[in-house]
């Protein structure tokens, strides 16, 4: 009674792996971003995890850390989080919805796009984005993220 249980979850993992691997070739890519003015140059994914998920609020050096989010539903969006956090767009409306109703934190204030993003971040030192690779220009610095 256990084994066509077990070989129903494996078939549809397999087929979830299969799409999320299918639709990974059209999704665009992501680049962590601090201002060109920042001195940070690489940061861990657990650091960066950490400033988005507001259970971190400093660089390592201690200078202020303010995290910007694109909008929920953005594919980008999704693949940074899976990237980054370890967590679907799901887990990641749960966490908020907890935070929030536990009064822990709020979620990183949301932009429309990558551009809007990139303007805030060229502004100020403290802020810390993700955007779409192609949207990159000379106001910001791509930091390295390391595993």
């Amino acid at each position: 009674m256990m084994k066509p249980l077990v070989r129903l979850c494996w078939c549809l993992a397999l087929c979830l792996q299969c799409l999320l691997w299918g639709g990974a070739a059209d999704a665009a890519e992501f680049v962590v971003v601090v201002s060109a003015r920042n001195p940070v140059s690489s940061l861990r994914a657990d650091q960066v995890a950490a400033i988005f998920l507001g259970q971190s609020g400093r660089f390592p050096g201690g200078a202020e850390a303010v995290a910007l989010d694109l909008p929920v539903g953005s594919a980008l969006r999704d693949d940074f989080y899976t990237t980054v956090a370890a967590r679907t767009p799901a887990l990641m409306k749960a966490y908020w919805t907890k935070m929030v109703f536990t009064g822990r934190g709020h979620p990183p204030r949301e932009l429309a796009s990558s551009a809007a993003a990139r303007k805030l971040v060229a502004d100020n030192p403290a802020m810390i984005a993700y955007i779409d690779k192609s949207a990159l220009d000379a106001s910001v610095k791509a930091i390295q993220v390391t595993p």
